[in-house]
């Protein structure tokens, strides 16, 4: 009888502390994540330098030009990426200059912003310690070899932050005026 007693003075303490970490560890979550639930640092970085983006004439205005809607072959896509050519050719990785930015279209008309894309042809390349991947030649872009980035800042990607193709994004949208 005198095991029980003893028992619960071990373990209200104990269960004090784990109820305490744990609202800790939910409040921060919670602090830390965007509308896509994504609580990844350098995703809130490219969102906070990037964020004027969510307007696609902001993007025209610094340069970029559309190319066609990106889907991918096992489903899912990227989206139509605006990609600013001057950033493409000088190989500067720069936070706050992605080369390309992303957007899916939407069944009203309208463009969403959805990722940006960081692109060089020296690597190995990184940005905050993200290494970027490696595309060889010949490749479907009609590029030389080059590294690059993905960060879905805007849309979760159940596949990764960093996946090139996401299976939330479509290019249907693109498809309706045909």
């Amino acid at each position: 009888m005198t095991f029980l007693p003893w028992s619960r003075r071990l373990a209200a303490p104990f269960l004090l502390s784990a109820l305490a970490i744990a609202a800790t560890v939910v409040h921060a979550h919670d602090a830390n994540t965007n509308d896509a639930g994504d609580t990844n640092i350098l995703a809130r970085k490219v969102r906070a330098s990037n964020g004027r983006f969510e307007n696609v004439a902001m993007a025209t205005a610094e340069g970029y030009a559309p190319i066609p809607c990106a889907s991918g072959i096992t489903g899912g896509a990227m989206g139509i990426h605006y990609v600013n050519a001057g950033y493409l050719k000088d190989d500067a990785v720069d936070l706050a200059k992605p080369e390309a930015v992303m957007y899916e279209p939407m069944a009203d008309g309208k463009l969403k912003l959805v990722a940006v894309e960081y692109i060089t042809s020296k690597g190995p390349a990184s940005l905050e310690g993200q290494l970027f991947n490696f595309n060889s030649a010949p490749n479907r872009y009609g590029l030389g070899p080059f590294y690059e980035l993905h960060v879905w800042a805007w849309k979760k990607n159940p596949t990764g932050t960093f996946a090139d193709m996401n299976p939330n994004v479509s290019c249907d949208a693109m498809k309706m005026g045909d």
